[in-house]
Formats: structure tokens, sequence, C-alpha cells
């Protein structure tokens, strides 16, 4: 994990932090979102009185293309940039993120998909996180849409664990209800999938828990009210402590899914984990049983008397209540995805990373039925 810094204002040290890492040329990545709700000029004043020069990059999508890497890379060389600050939710962290493997490794981002394919050491990274979702401040991935062959790519690596990051919870009262509302899906959806992934270990069950039941009493009123400190305060730990579960333990089918549908449609990730987690929560129940048991008792459900299948059942409909709760989408049919779709789409999941560590096994013809039911 890298070093945190965690707490109200906390978005004011970033230029100090810089500094500490040895940085005098920040690169500055951030997203028009994040620039109209004012957190772009709060960290560029910081910088400023921290005595740094910058550079600004903010053209990302919220699905991060190939491009988007390739154009900001350039801007860092002409500029002589020697750090990056990732401002905003996981588009514009996991691009800085990228831009740090090009500007010291070279070649295309392509080359870097998969596991440890990272020679060189990266530029200074600190990242600082808007929206209580992606996880990606504290985590080892990167995840990038390569738009010829219109898949994600998942780049995994230890040098993509940034030096600092600082997570300011007041940066969450400027975002909407419905992106509180899919960013937090995600959070949950970090949580569940690493607490039952193949990787799991004490540790990481640990952060997976806690962010789980955070999740479960603080997500609602973090959508009701922008205003709502305590549950802002409460979904960044979510956030955080699901981040380091997830970047240790990895993943599942949920994410190796989405990344299969936002490889090809430009929808939220959160929107997409939102439809496909009950489903693959279902599929997945077989394989642990107990686990998805405790996963019913963080979520506050009373399992006593209960089976541990009965319990994980319980599990599965309070996530779909939540999602409806919150109006999180219910099929994918509803955001656009196209049914001729599922079964590309299906091949794709099929060879993400993310897979790998699924507990239950998995075909083609499983993730193709898991998208027919969820569409």
């Amino acid at each position: 994990m890298p070093e945190v810094i965690f707490g109200n204002a906390s978005i004011q040290q970033v230029g100090e932090s810089c500094v500490r890492l040895g940085a005098t040329n920040v690169f500055i990545v951030s997203d028009p979102g994040v620039m109209e709700a004012g957190w772009l000029d709060v960290v560029v004043r910081s910088c400023r009185q921290a005595g740094l020069s910058y550079t600004t990059f903010h053209d990302i999508t919220i699905n991060p293309k190939d491009k988007e890497v390739e154009k900001g890379c350039r801007i860092y060389l002409e500029n002589e940039c020697d750090a990056v600050i990732g401002v905003g939710g996981g588009s514009s962290i996991d691009v800085a993120k990228a831009i740090a493997i090009l500007v010291t490794n070279g070649g295309r981002i392509h080359d870097y998909e998969g596991v440890d394919k990272i020679r060189y050491p990266l530029p200074p990274q600190v990242m600082v996180p808007t929206t209580a979702g992606s996880g990606s401040e504290v985590s080892q991935f990167s995840v990038i849409v390569d738009t010829e062959t219109e898949k994600k790519m998942t780049i995994i690596s230890r040098s993509l664990i940034p030096d600092i990051a600082i997570i300011d919870p007041e940066t969450l009262s400027t975002k909407s209800p419905h992106l509180t509302a899919s960013t937090g899906l995600d959070v949950l959806t970090h949580g569940i999938e690493a607490y039952v992934s193949l990787a799991a270990t004490p540790l990481t069950d640990v952060h997976a828990k806690n962010a789980i039941s955070l999740v479960a009493e603080y997500l609602r009123p973090s959508v009701a009210s922008k205003m709502n400190l305590e549950a802002k305060i409460n979904m960044a730990m979510a956030c955080l402590q699901a981040g380091l579960a997830f970047s240790n333990a990895i993943l599942g089918a949920v994410h190796a899914m989405s990344h299969a549908v936002g490889g090809k449609y430009n929808l939220l990730h959160g929107a997409v984990n939102s439809i496909l987690l009950p489903h693959v929560m279902e599929y997945n129940l077989l394989a642990n049983p107990k686990k998805f048991a405790d996963i019913a008792l963080f979520l506050g459900v009373d399992i006593r008397g209960m089976s541990n299948m009965e319990a994980g059942n319980k599990a599965i409909e309070h996530v779909k209540q939540l999602t409806m709760d919150i109006g999180t989408p219910q099929r994918l049919a509803d955001i656009g995805v196209e049914k001729d779709q599922l079964k590309r789409m299906s091949i794709s999941a099929f060879h993400d990373a993310c897979m790998i560590t699924n507990p239950r096994d998995v075909t083609i013809e499983d993730i193709e039925e898991l998208f027919r039911k969820a569409w």
C-alpha cells in the first residue's frame, strides 16, 4: 500500500507531498468534471504554494483509452515533467498511472497488459481520488481501453502502487446522487469479490469485511445527501479499505465481465457492476457458502438459524435491494447493451486477468449465460 493521508482538507497537501518525493515539475491528470467542481484549482494552488511548476491534462473519458494515455505521455515529455498527480475518479488515476509507465518504459500501453510487464522505475506518483469508487489510488491496477479491439486491458504491477494517496472526503460532496450510487456499488463489488477471491488472505479479509459493512450502512445516506459528511467520510474509508483488499486479493467474474462491457460501451463501470454483482454472487455461492454467509452478516442480515447456503442467498437478496434503493440500473438492456454482443463480450471476459481468482470455475458458456440473465 502507499502512504495514505486521510481527512478533510487533506487535498491541500498535494504540493507539499510532491516536494517530499523530490518533484519540481509535476504533470496533473484530471477530467472535465473535476475541473468543473473546482478540485483541480485546489490542487494547482497547492502546487504553486509549494513552488512547483506544473502542466495539466484533462482530455479523459469515463472509460479511459489508449489514445488518451499516448497523448498525455507526449505532453508530459514535451514539458519535461518529473512526477505525476492524478486527481479524480478511477479514469483519471488509471490514466495517470499509465502515463507514468510510458514516460519511463516507452513503447505502447498495450505492451504492459497482464502481470508484471513493467521493467523500469516509474516517476513519483501522488493520487487524489474525488469519488468513493475505484480504489485505484491504493491499488496495483490500471485499466485502459484498447480502442482497436474494444476491450479493456488490465495492467497489474506493484510499480503502479502510488507513492502517496491523499483521500479527502470533502471532495465527495460535489458528486451527483447518480455517480455516488454507481461508484458506491463499485466499492461493494471490490469488497465482495476480494473476500471470496481465491487469493484472499486473513489480511485482505479484514479490509474487505470493513468495506462491505461500511457500504451497507453509509451508501444509502451518502446517495441521499451531498452534505452528509459522516456518510462521505465512511464511504471514503470503505473505498480505501476495499482498494487495499482487492489490490492484494485481486477480483473475480464481475470485474472481468464489466471490463468486457466497458471496452465496448462507454458506460459507468460501477453501474455495470451493480447489474452483474447479484448474478455472479448467485453463481459463485456454491464455491464458498461459508464466506457468502459471512457477507450476509457484514451486510447486517440476521442469519441466526440459517444454513450457510440460506444465509448466502440472503446476502444476494440484500445486494439486490440495495441497488434498487439507490436507483442503479437493473438490466444491461436498460443501459444500451445489445444482445448480439453478449457472446463476443463473454469471450473477452473469459480471458480477463480478474477471472483467474474467481472462486468458481467458469467457461465461456457460463459467462454468456450470466450475461443473458443480466440482460
